[in-house]
């Protein structure tokens, strides 16, 4: 058997945070060695939050340091609604983190979807394969884009990004961020970037927290069953780790490991 997933479970939110901003710091810094800057791609749903609690807190040292500047931040999945629509993620990720930062604090790039485009799903979705490309280099060059770190959150159904449990995206090869028209959570029309994609990262955290999470995280450990998120550990090994809090794993018999660099 391959490597395998990183699952870290804390006892709640204020113990998870520290050790999720540590392993942040740590991909950050890592991707300034490899490219001088951080790529990566975040989710929606409760992720912003916990990421924000991780994020805003006061540095411990110099080796404690977010370097704002250096971020390029993605969306791994996007509705197609407007920017400062509830349904937004960057207008989550905005109200959340992006707007609680101090204005003398250096500000990261962000790369949104082009909201003139929300009509047609396809085009949006080649528009902002098009920013990953102009990023990651000329689509000739490179397969796939290879994110420093994406930041994820897992449904109650076992879905991340917008890939849902079945859907054919599931079996896109090609695209690296791909329409969906059918989402069975609405809105039901968004973009994702792909399975390949996702699985390609250099790191892969997930975060996942409450009691209503155990079930579909025993379902995700114990049996995998084709669930995205379970397809995702499948395809990064230890390259993936989980931070959960432990009433989201209560029950799960998949081995909890002590978390550290």
């Amino acid at each position: 058997m391959g490597k395998q997933a990183n699952l870290y479970a804390f006892p709640g939110t204020a113990s998870l945070a520290p050790a999720l901003r540590a392993y942040v710091i740590s991909c950050q810094d890592a991707g300034l060695q490899r490219h001088g800057v951080f790529k990566v791609a975040v989710s929606g749903g409760s992720l912003p939050k916990t990421l924000a609690q991780a994020l805003l807190a006061p540095p411990k040292g110099e080796a404690d340091q977010v370097k704002w500047d250096k971020w390029e931040i993605f969306f791994a999945d996007e509705r197609a609604v407007p920017l400062d629509h509830a349904d937004s993620n960057y207008a989550l990720l905005k109200a959340e983190l992006l707007d609680k930062l101090s204005a003398s604090t250096p500000q990261p790039t962000v790369h949104t979807i082009d909201p003139t485009q929300l009509e047609d799903t396809q085009e949006l979705a080649d528009q902002y394969e098009q920013v990953l490309v102009r990023s990651f280099a000329s689509r000739d060059s490179v397969k796939l884009p290879i994110f420093d770190l994406l930041l994820l959150g897992c449904g109650p159904d076992g879905h991340t990004c917008s890939l849902f449990p079945g859907h054919e995206l599931l079996r896109e090869t090609t695209a690296w961020v791909a329409p969906i028209e059918d989402s069975p959570k609405p809105p039901p029309k968004r973009i994702t970037l792909t399975l390949p994609v996702v699985n390609h990262a250099v790191r892969v955290a997930f975060v996942a927290t409450g009691g209503g999470k155990k079930e579909i995280m025993k379902e995700i450990f114990e049996q995998g069953n084709g669930l995205p998120c379970a397809l995702v550990n499948e395809g990064t090994g230890d390259r993936c780790s989980w931070f959960v809090d432990n009433p989201a794993v209560e029950g799960v018999s998949y081995p909890k490991r002590p978390f550290s660099l």
